[in-house]
């Protein structure tokens, strides 16, 4: 995997999805990446991704999950 960095693979991956989801007159993208993913975090924020609050006076966003067994 590391050989494949710095390769500007993630910016290509980003730039089909926005593609995809405009050509569907999607109204925003949304992702979910670990705090301690740095290395992510950066690809997303050089594409132009941000943190986000629905509603300010709520606070963040937050992403919960159900494991069905």
């Amino acid at each position: 995997v590391q050989h494949y960095r710095g390769q500007g693979l993630s910016q290509q991956l980003l730039t089909a999805v926005e593609q995809f989801a405009r050509a569907r007159q999607c109204c925003k993208i949304t992702l979910e990446v670990l705090e301690g993913n740095h290395i992510a975090k950066q690809a997303y924020l050089k594409f132009g991704f941000e943190g986000y609050q629905l509603d300010p006076t709520m606070g963040n966003a937050m992403f919960w999950q159900k494991k069905l067994s």
